[in-house]
């Protein structure tokens, strides 16, 4: 039999024991053989309950759930087994309350365990706080018979008036009787919205909270004093099972344990281990034979399925089921997917227009001919040899693709897009505020953390200690200045640790290249750069993928060391550090391409050298924006393939094989278990615990980046952001629904700091994408060649431009090439890609003015490009209203039917006033027309008129 101990609510003077120690089930004291013909003729208790969806009675719904660990010996079971059997069970109606496994008196002859007093002080913790639970009005019931062993759990039920208190506490704003109609769009506006209706409607999802509505609610934050304005028909369904879990846990928080040396809430007790883990419960199965029909398993068919992909997200389901803070999550997703829809064709429109226009192309059609017979210098000292510039051409045709004159048309509309996407996110929030009843919510100050309140009480207990007196203590910076300055140079030593990764990584590509150099085969040496670019890429997004996870731990370490004082400090300060770090992670090695190799190479005779061997690497002949290129395209979909799908799929389904190979070796110890059916809040134990929504936004803010920082020279990273995310949505929903324990819902109003953070990134890219047109591609020197050098108005002759002469003659010793003969006849000029002058000038090797010209040219571009994009993004910002006009017009429709309702209810006060005044008045009048004639008879009836008001 399960064993239940139930707590009540009811004052314990009525029932004469103690609160806390009623015994239900155990204490039935029948035989075996006759409990089995009982169960064999009665119905289940598990289904009465719905297999733990409802306490014991069937009646009372299960609102949360407290797990917790407890020590029970091997002979705890054999023992209550032997009680059953011989009708001996030990009753108790008022004791304290027995340990696990302790209902029965011991034998003579079996020794006791030795007690565990860590143990016990963690039951006393519980029993105190349990019994402040019932002090505060919920009703508790206990399992400890369960499937998992040395596991007990603890069911919480809120009951009406405990819901209708803390709904007016927490100022929720429930729907009244009161309707309205939604303001409808008329004429072509209304036809058109009909038609793109018609059309969608097959990518709609089949939920009800999905139609679209013409009457809503008018809603009001809860009042007691005011319940003739909701709708109680049905208490039951009022207070749906998020906002039920919500209250309870609000209760949870703010009830204390005292018999510690500080107060404890919900939050200390799970931190010192007194509860292992606490949460809401599920609504029931979502996959199985005769599953009843709940939103879990209406979320998992048509939300949570790859086979949905195509459609819409029930995001009003979601957010009834999960709370706001997490259907904000999914709406801010769907839109970012949504909006990546138009930038991914775009951006295939530009990739096709470089395929179209790469034969076209005259630079890269002068560096695939042959027939210019243009020597290049050694890319390496000695063992390079001399190379021709038509090797390369392969090379200068792929980085036509994404270095063209539509790059730069692709990166304004980024710019654009952005900003355009930050609008229509504001207005779709406010659209949901609306409908999910947000508006004129506030977030009020949350709870302290457990760990800032045990560091204020060590604290005041120094200052006790040295007998000073003391106001109500509180943190300040210089009790946080050692974990400010640990926080600084941790992340400072981070960012450095990055730089080496990324240093090391450059000597590696230096190495390596030298190395293959050697080789004797002429295949070997022509695919040095193609192989020395992918294995340090490859290298890169390994080492990526590694610290990201290290520095996500360090940066929650740092945050920890800070103590802050709520949990929306401790989100904000873990969400500013882990950002920092992973950008820098993330983003360092495609700054380095972009804006750094190639930059400080110096020139044949006079190279810079890294520890006087190793000589700086330089970019390929057609610049270096194919290899930024590549860099950016294997990073971004190693990230999303690697640690965003596989890890997000491959580690939970790992974990639940470990839970499910560690049960089945539990049940094979013990048949009967096996048999029984879990509870609800046993199986919902086994799911993982949420961890929060930072590793959901952090992964897509990181995407965000690789979107819009270097679109001008990866035009298809839209599309592969928009594949990724796609199946991100139904990832993440079936993390949700099947992988993770229900979280608590969590009202709010908007994505917090994450807002600011997209912010900041579109304008980072605006910059970015400025400097990498003008300095890393080469369209500002093709301008400059084109309207100042160009004989006849074209482009040719650009790459010759671009070349400056060296005399071999002029190498430094030991550095020319080992066999200068490799290309079958002696080399006297070899070029490079420089603005210098020639050998034959007078200050031969300086820089010339062709470079000067083309700085300049960059510069300017940089200034102009940067103001006329920022000013084009303030002005989409400033044309496009954060409100919507029809969501502003309802608001204040709102507003204004609340006021009817309440002017229309102090009427009918003052209407009923003034009728019992005048029938007061009139029967008063009577009275008194009737008083010279009364005899001594009538003067009870005299006095009982004028008695009539005061009993009313």
């Amino acid at each position: 039999m399960r064993v239940n101990k139930k707590y009540s609510c009811l004052p314990a003077e009525e029932k004469g024991i103690h609160i806390i120690n009623i015994r239900a089930i155990e204490d039935i004291g029948y035989d075996q053989h006759e409990s089995t013909l009982l169960n064999s003729l009665s119905r289940n208790p598990d289904a009465d309950c719905k297999y733990g969806l409802y306490f014991r009675d069937g009646k009372r719904k299960v609102d949360y759930i407290l797990v917790y660990h407890y020590k029970k010996s091997s002979a705890g079971k054999t023992l209550a087994r032997r009680a059953q059997q011989n009708d001996s069970s030990v009753r108790s109606t008022k004791q304290d309350q027995p340990l696990p496994g302790k209902g029965v008196q011991l034998e003579m002859g079996e020794s006791e365990p030795p007690m565990d007093y860590h143990e016990d002080d963690k039951r006393f913790r519980r029993e105190e706080y349990e019994g402040n639970l019932v002090e505060a009005g919920l009703e508790l019931e206990r399992d400890e018979d369960t499937k998992i062993h040395g596991i007990g759990f603890v069911k919480i039920h809120a009951p009406w008036n405990v819901l209708c208190r803390e709904a007016e506490f927490l100022k929720l704003k429930m729907p009244t009787k009161k309707m309205y109609q939604i303001n409808q769009t008329h004429g072509l506006l209304k036809k058109i919205n009909s038609v793109i209706q018609k059309i969608t409607e097959p990518i709609q999802p089949k939920v009800a909270e999905h139609k679209p509505q013409t009457v809503k609610r008018l809603s009001y934050p809860f009042s007691r004093e005011k319940q003739h304005l909701f709708d109680l028909s049905d208490k039951d369904s009022f207070f749906d099972s998020k906002t039920r879990s919500t209250i309870v846990y609000e209760i949870l928080k703010r009830t204390t344990c005292t018999k510690a040396k500080y107060s404890m809430g919900i939050t200390s007790l799970l931190a010192n281990g007194v509860y292992s883990a606490a949460y809401p419960l599920h609504d029931g199965d979502y996959e199985g034979e005769n599953v009843e029909p709940n939103d879990r398993k209406l979320l998992c068919e048509e939300w949570a399925s790859y086979g949905v992909f195509y459609k819409y997200q029930p995001i009003d389901l979601v957010r009834k089921y999960f709370g706001e803070k997490i259907g904000l999550y999914f709406a801010w997703l769907g839109v970012y997917t949504q909006m990546l829809i138009p930038a991914s064709v775009v951006g295939i429109i530009v990739f096709l227009y470089g395929c179209a226009t790469v034969d076209e192309n005259i630079p890269s059609m002068e560096m695939c001919d042959q027939r210019n017979n243009i020597t290049m210098c050694p890319l390496c000292d000695r063992t390079c040899s001399y190379w021709k510039m038509s090797s390369a051409c392969a090379t200068a045709r792929a980085s036509h693709l994404f270095d063209n004159p539509a790059t730069v048309f692709f990166s304004v509309f980024m710019a654009l897009w952005a900003a355009t996407f930050m609008e229509h996110w504001k207005r779709k929030q406010m659209r949901l505020n609306y409908r999910w009843d947000l508006t004129g919510f506030e977030e009020e100050e949350d709870h302290p953390r457990a760990e800032y309140e045990a560091k204020v009480l060590e604290k005041s207990l120094r200052k006790e200690h040295k007998h000073k007196e003391t106001d109500k203590e509180k943190l300040t910076w210089k009790d946080r200045f050692p974990a400010y300055l640990t926080n600084f140079v941790g992340i400072i030593f981070m960012v450095g640790l990055t730089f080496a990764i990324v240093f090391g990584v450059i000597i590696y590509r230096i190495s390596t290249a030298a190395a293959l150099a050697i080789s004797s085969t002429p295949s070997g040496r022509s695919s040095v750069r193609v192989t020395v670019t992918a294995t340090a890429v490859i290298i890169n997004l390994v080492v990526i993928i590694i610290l990201d996870e290290v520095y996500g731990c360090i940066a929650r370490w740092l945050t920890q060391i800070e103590v802050p004082k709520t949990d929306k400090n401790f989100e904000e300060r873990l969400i500013f550090k882990a950002f920092l770090l992973k950008f820098v992670n993330a983003y360092t090695p495609i700054f380095y391409v972009a804006f750094f190799k190639g930059r400080f190479v110096g020139r044949p005779g006079d190279y810079v050298y890294i520890f006087h061997s190793f000589r700086m690497e330089e970019c390929a002949p057609g610049g270096c924006l194919m290899e930024l290129c590549i860099q950016l395209s294997i990073i971004m979909l190693g990230k999303q393939l690697i640690q965003n799908n596989l890890f997000e799929i491959g580690i939970p389904k790992m974990k639940k094989l470990f839970r499910y190979l560690k049960l089945k070796r539990r049940r094979s110890l013990d048949h009967e278990e096996h048999m029984k059916k879990k509870q609800r809040y046993e199986v919902d134990y086994n799911l993982e615990p949420f961890a929060g929504l930072t590793p959901e936004y952090m992964e897509m803010i990181i995407q965000f980046g690789f979107v819009t920082l270097f679109v001008a020279s990866f035009p298809l990273a839209p599309l592969f952001a928009l594949l990724n995310n796609i199946i991100e949505i139904r990832l993440d929903a079936k993390k949700f629904v099947t992988e993770l324990r229900r979280p608590v819902a969590v009202r709010a109003k908007d994505i917090g700091i994450w807002y600011n953070i997209l912010r900041g990134i579109g304008k980072l890219a605006v910059i970015i994408n400025a400097f990498v047109i003008s300095f890393t591609s080469d369209f500002i020197p093709r301008l400059v060649y084109l309207y100042m050098y160009s004989e006849n108005g074209t482009m040719h002759g650009f790459v010759n431009h671009t070349l400056s002469s060296f005399n071999v003659s002029d190498f430094q010793a030991g550095t020319a090439p080992n066999d200068p003969l490799d290309l079958g006849y002696e080399v006297q000029i070899c070029r490079y890609k420089d603005y210098r002058e020639p050998p034959w000038s007078e200050n031969k090797y300086d820089i010339s003015k062709d470079f000067w010209a083309v700085l300049a040219a960059r510069l300017a571009f940089v200034i102009v490009f940067q103001n006329l994009v920022m000013f084009m993004s303030d002005f989409v910002d400033w044309i496009i209203p954060d409100i919507p006009k029809d969501i502003s017009q309802q608001i204040h429709k709102e507003k204004v039917l609340m006021v009817e309702v309440f002017m229309r209810e102090e009427q009918g006060k003052l209407h009923m006033l003034e009728t019992w005044k005048d029938q007061d008045k009139r029967k008063g009048e009577n009275c008194n027309n009737h008083s010279p004639r009364l005899s001594r008879s009538h003067s009870g009836s005299l006095s009982s008129c004028h008695s009539y008001p005061l009993d009313v």
